[in-house]
């Protein structure tokens, strides 16, 4: 499920599942800017229908929601409700749920963040992770207001960016937001600051890709997909 302003998501998908025996379908959920609050929750009241539309009448194994902080604005409980209003058997998967869930299962407790959000959902992201348990050793943001703003950042100079920032007290550098160009360049970062690096899509893939039984080794996006 991706965002009608999301440039990414769908071609980091393609290029992690390449060769790999699992079937991919995309559908758009409208989302207008600016990023608000409120904005990441009004698009909840199309999840049901665009969800219906993906192969109406039947049946999948796994929905990936793909926003980081519309998951975190209207619920985990909520977005699961309404996906699985429309597909009743499917498991519901999230970038925030699944990036969790990647930091557990690599036993990761103190993290740095990267957002390229406004301050009032970075506010949200960064309490969200503490009331999850995790340290947050450091944080940066781009501060934006608009998701077709994000997805236009170029990779080289996002890069540059989170090769400066502070990780020296981290276990690991989550970056959020599935819209942001973040997954071509996980391997160089990780490689540049010797630090694990998550991303929204990246942990969005990996929890789906074990979701429907694979445990393939994905080469060339970090850590957790190498590892599996």
């Amino acid at each position: 499920m991706a965002l009608s302003t999301d440039f990414s998501i769908e071609k980091d998908f393609n290029s992690a599942l390449f060769n790999l025996p699992i079937n991919l379908f995309v559908n758009r959920l409208p989302f207008f800017n600016p990023l608000t609050h409120e904005n990441l929750i009004k698009m909840t009241e199309k999840l049901t229908e665009v969800t219906k539309n993906i192969l109406p009448n039947q049946t999948l194994d796994v929905v990936a929601y793909g926003c980081t902080s519309g998951t975190i604005a209207a619920g985990i409980d909520q977005i699961i409700n309404k996906i699985q209003s429309a597909k009743p058997n499917c498991k519901v998967i999230t970038p925030i749920t699944s990036a969790v869930k990647a930091l557990k299962h690599l036993s990761l407790k103190k993290i740095s963040v990267f957002t390229p959000y406004p301050r009032a959902i970075n506010e949200k992201v960064i309490n969200y992770f503490k009331n999850e348990g995790f340290a947050i050793q450091s944080f940066a943001s781009f501060n934006l207001e608009s998701d077709l703003d994000i997805g236009k950042i170029d990779p080289k100079y996002l890069l540059e960016v989170l090769t400066k920032m502070d990780t020296i007290d981290a276990e690991a550098l989550f970056i959020s937001c599935t819209a942001l160009p973040a997954f071509e360049i996980i391997q160089e970062l990780e490689n540049k600051i010797k630090k694990i690096v998550l991303s929204s899509n990246q942990t969005l893939i990996w929890d789906s890709i074990r979701s429907v039984g694979h445990n393939s080794s994905i080469e060339g996006y970090g850590k957790l997909l190498r590892k599996n």
